[in-house]
This record gives structure tokens, sequence and C-alpha cells, in this order.
């Protein structure tokens, strides 16, 4: 079977280029240990500092800025954590309510640790209000944390502004560009932003590998401990192959930022425009002006997103949901539950996100595969125009869990 991939935000494939560039680190060739004191594996440095120079060119850092990470997730916590380690005093920490779990869930953590936690809110089209932000920072504030795009929706926050009102108090701030990095342009000496965080698979990069932009002076404690490697901010033996991938990575994104906001969004707007057509009652969640170029999060009134997801994958579509059901209970993403999504249509919401390597045949097969089956479920389903929700979430097979 033939599948349309619509699942970029979760992960990207590894690209040809990507996949080519590791295979000697993989062999006989290049498997030495960077920190060794031989020259076998001591000329590894080079590759090293090569993907490093990639990495930086991306976001207009300097490359002795960056450190190499396994992932997002530790990007985020390094940032979140190493600040609050280096500021014992401060105990306020600030983010939003539509933060990915790898801040959102560290910062609740934080929460039952004795830290003040301020999660700011969004407005309908998943916006914040600056007047919010700037009240929501005090002097006791030890870091301000927002990510760049929002996962589900793409809308992009204004972190140039954000981080103005942060050094006005003389207070750090931290940017999830997981999703934006490679998409829209980046430069953290424009943006002023003091932590960055990036992952390698949302840049068709493998899995397992990120990195985190520390701006030049700035002290974090760091997360790992051991070694003497990332000049000590970041302990353990270097994953050689995966470093050099994300450069690859990296440098790929930065030639194709075009193409992403071009092609890939005409292909966006166009599945966009054709949906909302052929499905009444669908209704696109988040801001259409700020946003990725590659997102669109569409909800389709009076279905579960579940049987939207898996009726597509029966036809080669792969998407993902606003979302999850798991163990018995259905809860709608917290994200459009923070926008205000009514419940009707948050239980059937569906992200397409894009990439360079779709094609306009993939956006016929969803046009022409997704009208049918929302309004086969719409037949059989009891929920339809004049409900709340609230007989959903009482009689649905899953229960809504009010937080």
């Amino acid at each position: 079977m033939r599948w349309v991939y619509l699942d970029n935000n979760a992960t990207t494939m590894v690209a040809p280029e990507v996949r080519e560039a590791m295979l000697p680190f993989l062999s006989d060739e290049k498997y030495g240990n960077p920190s060794s004191m031989h020259a076998f594996g001591g000329r590894i440095g080079k590759d090293i500092a090569r993907a490093r120079e990639q990495v930086a060119a991306l976001i207009g850092a300097d490359p002795a800025d960056i450190i190499f990470t396994s992932c997002g997730t530790e990007g985020d916590n390094t940032a979140v954590v190493g600040s609050l380690q280096a500021q014992p005093a401060k105990r306020r920490v600030v983010t939003t309510r539509v933060e990915h779990p790898a801040i959102r869930t560290l910062c609740r953590r934080l929460a039952t640790q004795g830290y003040d936690l301020y999660e700011l809110h969004v407005d309908r089209e998943g916006l914040l209000d600056m007047d919010e932000v700037r009240e929501a920072i005090t002097d006791d504030t030890a870091i301000v944390t927002v990510m760049h795009a929002n996962n589900e929706t793409g809308v992009v926050f204004p972190i140039h502004e954000i981080a103005a009102l942060c050094h006005e108090r003389g207070v750090r701030f931290h940017t999830d560009a997981v999703q934006s990095a490679g998409k829209i342009p980046i430069d953290v000496r424009e943006i002023d932003v003091d932590l960055l965080t990036i992952s390698g698979h949302k840049l068709h990069a493998p899995k397992g590998v990120g990195a985190l932009y520390v701006r030049r002076g700035l002290h974090i404690e760091p997360l790992l401990v051991g070694g003497h490697q990332e000049n000590g901010r970041r302990g353990g033996t270097e994953n050689v192959p995966s470093i050099v991938a994300l450069g690859v990575g990296c440098e790929l994104a930065l030639r194709r930022m075009r193409e992403e906001n071009t092609t890939v969004r005409a292909m966006r707007d166009r599945l966009e425009r054709e949906l909302l057509k052929s499905a009444p009652d669908a209704l696109v969640n988040g801001n259409t002006e700020h946003r990725l170029p590659n997102t669109t999060n569409i909800s389709f009134e009076y279905v579960e997103g579940e049987a939207i997801l898996l009726l597509l994958s029966r036809v080669g579509i792969a998407a993902s949901s606003g979302s999850a059901c798991t163990s018995g209970s259905l809860e709608p993403s917290h994200v459009l539950r923070a926008m205000g999504v009514p419940y009707t249509a948050a239980h059937g919401s569906v992200r397409f996100s894009f990439s360079p390597y779709n094609t306009e045949d993939d956006v016929d097969h969803v046009v022409k595969h997704l009208p049918p089956i929302i309004r086969r479920l719409r037949e059989i389903s009891p929920f339809g125009p004049g409900t709340d929700g609230s007989d959903w979430m009482q009689k649905g097979s899953c229960e809504v869990h009010h937080h």
C-alpha cells in the first residue's frame, strides 16, 4: 500500500543525504571515540565541529554556543532546570498552557516541588495576550519558556517581543523551537533569546539527537554530569553518527527554507481549502496568519478524531489527532482545550503536517478519501448538530476528565 505521510510534526523521514553522511561512522571507517588521545578517535572531532557549524548556521548562532543533546526533551529540561539551579534565589517559572509535554510536564512537576508556576492563557486563535506576559514576569522569575511555534496548530508566537519583555526585567528567556527550526527563519541574534532547543527528527535527521543553544556568557548547570564533553556542559560520549546527521539535516533545512514557505505552504493551503469546502461543519484551529507553513489543524464536528485516523490509515494516509484515547478515557488535546475549542470540535480534530517530500498527488489522495470518511462517520454518530458535547462526555465510549 502506498502511504501518504502527513505527520511530519510528529517525526520526519531521514533524508537520503543524511543517511549517506552517517554511514562512515557506522562502519569500520570512523567508529573511534572523539575523546581518545590517539588520532583514530581524535580526528572525529573535526566531524563534530563541522556539525556544530551547520547547526549554528541554521539559527544564526556561534558554533561555540551549541550543545549537542539526545533530543528536544533533554534540551528543554536542561534549559529550564539548568537555569533554576544556576539561580537558586528565584522561584517563579512562566510558561504557556499550550506547551509541548517536554515543557508542560516538567513545569508542573516543578510546581509540586515548591516553584511558583504561572501558565499564560491563549485566546480562541491560540495567541497570547502580551499584557498578561508582561504582568507575569516578576523580579522573582527565574525563566520564561515559551515555544516558538505550537506543534498541534502551527501557531507562531512573537518570541522577539517576549524576549524583550524578559530582558527588561533581567529574566532569562528560553524557546522550544523544535517545530519551527527549518520551517521559518530563525536568527538568535535578532530574536535575542537566551536558550533555544531543536530536535533532529523534525529536520529529516534520525531520532535521538538534538541541540541546545546557550547564549554566550549565560551559566546553566548541566543536566548530565560525567565527562568533559561539550566543554563540560553535557557529559556522555558523543553520539557521533547522529550528531553528523543533525548537522546535515540542518544544512538541508536551511537550503530548503524557501521551498517550505512556497511549495509546501501551497500544498497545505490547497488541502485546507478543499477539505473545508467538501466537509461541512469543519473549522481550522488556530490563527491562520501567524503559523508554520506546513501545518493545518482541522476539526470535523460530531465525529471522533480516532475514528477518522483509523479509517485514513486503512487507505494509506498518516495524520494525527488532537486527542488521545488510551485505557478507556478520551481527553481532547490540552492545546485545543486551552483555546476554548468546543468539545464537539476538539474531539474531531486532525492535524496534517507536510514536508518537502510531499506532493500534489498526496493532497489529491486525502481530498478523495477524507470527505467520504467524515460523511460515513456522521451517519453512524449519535452526536450531531444541536449537542453541546455533554452527551458525548456522558455516553461516549470514553469519559472526558476535566481539569
